[in-house]
């Protein structure tokens, strides 16, 4: 089984740029997509090259902007093991009814993430996957708080979950974890992506029984998979890896390769993947 996760900075603009080509040749089991950046009445409107793929689609409430959505390949095996897609924080299914215990408050805190389209699950026979867009902190850090917050939802929820369950969860995290995940860690120390309060919040969710699945197979080696799009950041290697692939420790044994495709052009993020 092969995964692949690539924040795409808007599924208009990188179907433009080969992504058909890519699906067909890559050939992913299942693709998570991040920062869709469309509407719902523009997906009825748009014809996308996914031939072969059932598409399943979380956009945000404001057009143009973040979303996700999961693409699985109809011949796989494990199309007919995928028993669900939810999007958001499964609010249907009481995976939050613990996150606000005020009855009259707990919707607007569903929301507030939810209307965002950042999560979507996928249900597989031996697993939850987990396709998650994180919040921006900002360069002011102004969504910082926000971002803690969903943050502290997000691990319940998963918490939750991997009590029926393992599960995988990968998607754009928007940090960078240590020092040997971005190109320049002592000039962007402090800056969104790279704070203390974020860097932190990965170290406890690592440590809650889960895996970054990229550094346990590829131990110290140095691969990024964003970079900014100004001052040729991309053709230097000025970057960040800020995208993964985290997994409950108990699937260890069942992933294969873990692996960042930095050739692949068309956003300013590369695909991740692993295999299964």
């Amino acid at each position: 089984m092969k995964i692949i996760s690539w924040n795409v900075n808007g599924i208009r603009a990188v179907a433009k740029k080969g992504f058909g080509d890519f699906l067909r040749r890559v050939k992913p089991d299942i693709l998570c997509l991040q920062e869709i950046k469309i509407s719902v009445a523009a997906i009825a409107d748009t014809e996308f090259d996914f031939a072969g793929y059932k598409e399943y689609w979380n956009p945000a409430l404001r057009p143009g902007y973040s979303g996700t959505a999961i693409l699985v390949r109809e011949d796989a095996k494990l199309f007919k093991a995928l028993k669900e897609v939810n999007n958001g924080f499964d609010s249907k299914k009481s995976d939050l009814k613990k996150v606000n215990k005020d009855e009259q408050g707990q919707s607007a805190e569903l929301n507030k993430f939810n209307n965002e389209g950042r999560v979507q699950t996928a249900e597989l026979e031996k697993f939850y996957l987990l396709n998650v867009y994180f919040p921006n902190a900002n360069a002011e850090l102004s969504r910082l708080p926000y971002k803690l917050e969903f943050n502290i939802a997000l691990f319940k929820y998963v918490k939750r979950l991997e009590k029926k369950k393992p599960v995988i969860i990968t998607g754009d995290f928007n940090v960078a974890h240590e020092e040997i995940d971005l190109a320049r860690p002592k000039e962007n120390e402090g800056s969104a992506g790279f704070t203390a309060e974020e860097r932190d919040w990965l170290d406890k969710f690592l440590s809650a029984g889960f895996i970054d699945t990229f550094r346990v197979l590829n131990g110290d080696k140095i691969q990024y998979s964003w970079w900014s799009f100004r001052a040729a950041a991309r053709a230097r290697n000025v970057g960040w890896r800020i995208d993964y692939f985290c997994a409950s420790a108990k699937l260890k044994r069942m992933i294969k390769k873990a692996y960042i495709l930095d050739k692949v052009m068309g956003s300013d993020h590369a695909p991740v993947g692993i295999e299964l």
